[in-house]
């Protein structure tokens, strides 16, 4: 049995090893490729560099502004995980602890946008935000991404306050604490190993989404994000995909470290919402 179960473990290590390789490898192939000329990017884009060059870097950084678009997905990604954070886990905290009919209808409410896909709505969402005059700027958009990052976060939360004893809050309440001095000193600090993996989950989605920010910031040089800058190296007239290579992995590398440097709470949150859930 100690043979099978050491056998069963070895090849299932052997297999999620080749299934990251897998999933690495367009990072590797952007990596590789922008240290290439345009001519070598032509003639083989799988073959290595012939040698390192930091050109490509140093044109891509001039040329975009780095600087100021990391600036632009800085607010953008801070203002979301603020909202998101905040709204998400007071709604979650107050549906968990109300037992009603209706708070059972509001919850179930609050998470089936998850079902939802974006591309069938990104229109009507377009010609709201324009009503509303919250286009081409990245306080606005940091805004619309409360609506579309609160169903998980409300789920996540959710499936974790359950598991934490009313008893808390009641002392807390005898103490004199309000309805807000409870939660955000008393709830919240509980929650943070599930906070710290919906931190981790919406910086990988925000920093590096494409299509909101396309929809909603494209047409404004001063608010556009990495990602976007990327995608100005490669039109109708023109393809410099050793540029566009280069700012891709710009671009992605910074939430790339945030992930490397916090993934292990990911498990650990998510399996303690689960077990408490």
């Amino acid at each position: 049995m100690n043979r099978q179960s050491k056998a069963g473990r070895i090849t299932l290590e052997v297999v999620m090893v080749l299934l990251s390789l897998l999933f690495l490898y367009p990072l590797f192939l952007a990596i590789i490729n922008s240290f290439k000329s345009f001519g070598e990017v032509m003639r083989d884009v799988i073959a290595l560099p012939t040698k390192l060059s930091f050109g490509n870097y140093e044109h891509v950084w001039n040329v975009i502004n780095y600087p100021k678009l990391f600036l632009n997905n800085f607010v953008i990604t801070g203002l979301g995980l603020v909202g998101i954070i905040l709204v998400s886990s007071i709604a979650a905290y107050k549906l968990a602890r109300t037992k009603s009919k209706w708070s059972g209808l509001i919850y179930m409410l609050c998470i089936m946008p998850m079902l939802i896909p974006f591309q069938s709505i990104m229109l009507t969402v377009l010609k709201l935000s324009q009503k509303l005059y919250i286009t081409e700027s990245t306080w606005g958009l940091g805004l619309l991404y409360w609506g579309f990052g609160a169903p998980l976060a409300v789920f996540i939360y959710h499936g974790f306050v359950k598991g934490i004893p009313k008893e808390i809050d009641e002392s807390a309440t005898i103490d004199g604490a309000s309805g807000f001095r409870l939660f955000f000193s008393v709830i919240f600090p509980l929650l943070k190993s599930v906070t710290t993996t919906i931190v981790i989950i919406d910086v990988m989605w925000i920093w590096n989404d494409f299509l909101l920010p396309l929809l909603m910031v494209n047409g404004s040089p001063d608010t556009k994000t990495l990602t976007l800058a990327a995608y100005t190296f490669v039109g109708q007239y023109t393809s410099d995909w050793q540029y566009a290579m280069t700012a891709m992995v710009m671009a992605v590398l910074p939430s790339i470290v945030v992930f490397i440097f916090l993934q292990k709470y990911i498990v650990k949150g998510v399996v303690a919402g689960a077990v408490k859930g």
